[in-house]
């Protein structure tokens, strides 16, 4: 959802409660503080491309499990191959471990990957992947609100 031709691409995990209801990825209190954060540095939500690997949410808004994804990524991959970005900046350790290994580049933990660019050459161009830690993430102790700030302001710095 948002501008295909934007140059970047941020990846969710799965849509939360409200984002079911609406259809719309990050439309809940962690897409709030996403937006907050990009209009910070001057980027409307508008201007960016966001989605999620897994597109209904799972029960009881857990993780999705291995086969749900599996299900669900052929869409996704399809959703980048189409806008051909030059960064994809996962939200989190669910999207950033699956884009990591479709692109084959190595995944440790969220907390060492925040904000380190990774560039791989694709049959697309360079394409350069930004794990950022998840905005739910940062709900949950706002102290690790720089580390969001900092992996968004990496990624304005590439685009």
């Amino acid at each position: 959802m948002g501008n295909p031709n934007s140059g970047v691409v941020f990846v969710g995990e799965a849509p939360g409660q409200w984002e079911d209801l609406k259809g719309i990825p990050f439309v809940g209190r962690a897409g709030k503080l996403l937006d907050e954060v990009l209009e910070s540095f001057g980027i409307k939500r508008d201007s960016v491309f966001i989605t999620n690997i897994v597109k209904c949410r799972p029960p009881k808004n857990r993780r999705p499990e291995k086969d749900e994804i599996e299900i669900c990524t052929g869409y996704l991959d399809r959703q980048i191959e189409a806008i051909s970005p030059k960064v994809i900046a996962p939200l989190g350790a669910t999207a950033g471990e699956y884009i990591c290994k479709k692109y084959g580049v190595p995944w440790t933990a969220m907390m060492k990957e925040n904000g380190q660019a990774k560039q791989i050459n694709t049959v697309f161009g360079v394409l350069t992947i930004v794990p950022v830690i998840h905005p739910a993430a940062v709900l949950r102790n706002i102290n690790n609100k720089h580390l969001l700030e900092s992996a968004i302001e990496k990624i304005i710095e590439l685009i």
